[in-house]
């Protein structure tokens, strides 16, 4: 046998020993007879109707537990509240409609857009919501959903309606309560009123209400408390005499829930849903409720004397900035500043200033504004307060102030009669004021006065221009900005002219921050005064 037949043979052992091994280990492996590219079917196999067992019950496990008991804690609440909380349909005419306020861009009035019956197009209606706060037929609501209404009419959850009587509104607080009599037998289920004040930040609420329209009502939807105190916000109605101290919160809320409950995961009410600020005008995550606190004191004598007195100490006022507590020597930044007083204002007669950064009422901090109306406003007319003030550099001062019924505030007259003074002379621009207070002015005239539509005798300098990134940059504004402030007086005393200002500037050291009495003209009114504090370089 030649080598090459040898070779030959050698591979077909091989290859024959590579097949049988191949065969060996697909047995031991067990791998599967057919291929995908068959496709073949396997053949159904019957399981006999006893090997059939009930599919086992959904167990919870130690780390779900918790999200359990919320989300029983939340239908619990809803079950509870939902047919505590009323349907409300306001009717009004076209005369009492147009007196309402339009509502700015980004902020929606929460009962919705009114709808006009092309029929009667002297009538709108509007719907919002309420909540039961009592067996005989109180309902608390906002104002805003049955102001300037003809006929109020109500629907609970079991679909019976009654025609409302509206007992009282408060437009300060925004405010309302109504109420509706028993019939057929029927008893009325108050909601449980909380307490708004021991709410926190990033609590679990749910609001209830009717969002958008009719066939969404008592709709439940859920959130968190995002923030207290909130206010200083343009809402439709806004006046000085408004009191904001709103609880914020991400609940979906849109037009037509105003008026609904706000509550905690134990079902108790802690606000009113009364506004969203939206730029489409539906739920953008940003709605605000009247706390319940406020809203009971206000219920409470609208119930008992169909209207709200407040008492009032006969000022205007701002929140302290960063400025005010750093003029005012306080370790934080707290407080109501002072800035401006009502004619016969009793906090004026007893000594308070422009300028005086209200730090307490009866020992009781006061933090900001909201604060400050609470613990004065519903006090009596005649009652006697401790009012604690701070001024600059830390000094401290306590004034006992009797309250005053409180009224619309009427300004002071402000430097009128005084046509007969000399003109103040022209004067060049001092790089002075420009350096250390970021600021180009130049002196209000008689002419100028005109000119602005001031009252005759306002005198000042006019600021014409702020620095970008200067110290008084956001906290003044320009002629060139399209509107003007007037600086009056710095640290009390009068300024006329730029010589005045410059003076005032140089006479203070670096980094000291100046009170500075500041006018701006408001349309069909009087110049509004506040106390502006600026850091000078």
């Amino acid at each position: 046998m030649s080598v090459r037949s040898l070779n030959w043979l050698k591979f077909g052992g091989l290859v024959g020993l590579a097949f049988v091994l191949g065969l060996l280990f697909a047995g031991l492996l067990d791998l599967p007879t057919t291929s995908l590219a068959q496709n073949r079917k396997p053949e159904a196999k019957v399981i006999p109707a006893s090997a059939l067992q009930a599919t086992p019950a959904a167990t919870t496990s130690g780390a779900t537990m918790p999200l359990v008991t919320l989300s029983d804690a939340f239908a619990n609440v809803a079950e509870q509240v939902r047919p505590s909380v009323v349907y409300i349909v306001a009717r009004r005419t076209e005369k009492e409609a147009d007196k309402r306020s339009t509502v700015p861009p980004g902020f929606e009035e929460f009962f919705g857009t009114p709808r006009r019956n092309r029929n009667q197009p002297q009538v709108e209606t509007g719907a919002g919501s309420g909540f039961i706060v009592s067996e005989d037929g109180y309902i608390l609501t906002n104002n805003h959903v049955v102001d300037g209404a003809d006929r109020v009419t109500v629907r609970l959850l079991d679909r019976h309606e009654f025609t409302a009587k509206v007992v009282g509104t408060d437009p300060n607080t925004d405010v309302a309560v109504i109420k509706i009599e028993p019939k057929h037998g029927l008893t009325f289920k108050p909601a449980a009123l909380g307490a708004s004040a021991e709410a926190r930040v990033g609590e679990w609420v749910l609001a209830v209400g009717n969002p958008l329209s009719e066939n969404l009502s008592f709709t439940v939807t859920s959130g968190i408390i995002s923030a207290k105190g909130r206010g200083r916000l343009p809402l439709p109605g806004y006046q000085q005499l408004s009191i904001q101290d709103f609880l914020q919160t991400d609940a979906a809320i849109n037009r037509g829930n105003s008026g609904g409950p706000l509550l905690n995961v134990r079902g108790e009410v802690i606000g009113i849903n009364s506004a969203i600020y939206s730029p489409t005008g539906v739920s953008a995550g940003y709605a605000f409720a009247i706390p319940i606190d406020l809203a009971k004191q206000v219920m409470d004598q609208l119930i008992s004397k169909g209207k709200v007195e407040r008492a009032a100490l006969g000022v205007l006022v701002t929140d302290a900035t960063s400025e005010d507590a750093e003029w005012a020597s306080l370790d934080e930044i707290y407080g109501v500043k002072i800035n401006e007083f009502v004619e016969g204002s009793p906090a004026k007669n007893a000594g308070l200033q422009e300028g005086d950064i209200v730090v307490t009422i009866d020992g009781q901090r006061v933090d900001y504004t909201a604060q400050l109306q609470q613990l004065v406003g519903f006090r009596k007319a005649g009652e006697v307060v401790k009012v604690e003030v701070a001024r600059k550099g830390g000094a401290r001062k306590v004034y006992n102030i009797r309250l005053i019924a409180q009224g619309e505030p009427t300004r002071l007259a402000s430097r009128e009669g005084q046509d007969g003074e000399a003109e103040p002379a022209p004067e060049e621009s001092s790089s002075e004021v420009k350096e250390r207070l970021g600021v180009g002015v130049t002196a209000v005239t008689s002419d100028a006065a005109r000119e602005l539509g001031l009252p005759s005798g306002t005198r000042g300098v006019v600021v014409e221009s702020v620095d970008p990134y200067g110290p008084a940059d956001g906290l003044l504004t320009a002629q060139s900005d399209g509107g003007f402030d007037i600086i009056t007086a710095v640290e009390g005393k009068v300024i006329r002219t730029e010589t005045d200002l410059r003076a005032a500037i140089r006479a203070a050291r670096a980094g000291e921050v100046l009170s500075l009495t500041v006018l701006t003209p408001v349309r069909n009114d009087r110049p509004a005064s506040r106390i502006v504090r600026v850091k000078v370089k």
